[in-house]
């Protein structure tokens, strides 16, 4: 089975480069498993709803175990 999300790529790193992401691809913490799904945003970091990874913050981190961004895999687009 081939992961979605990814412009012009199947798999599942983005190698960092937000550009290379659809707006709705929900991304997961490769360190705890935990996903960012942009319909539901991230009450910790306080990011509405609606917010594609590609425009988190530069300081945003993985709220549960504060994985980099690039630590984040996509799961689904």
């Amino acid at each position: 089975m081939t992961e979605v999300g990814i412009s012009g790529f199947s798999g599942g790193s983005f190698g960092g480069d937000t550009s290379k992401l659809e707006d709705g691809a929900v991304l997961e913490c490769k360190i705890c498993w935990w996903q960012y799904d942009p319909a539901e945003g991230d009450d910790y970091w306080q990011i509405p709803p609606g917010t594609p990874f590609a425009k988190l913050p530069d300081h945003w981190s993985c709220p549960n175990c504060d994985g980099r961004r690039q630590d984040f895999m996509v799961v689904s687009g």
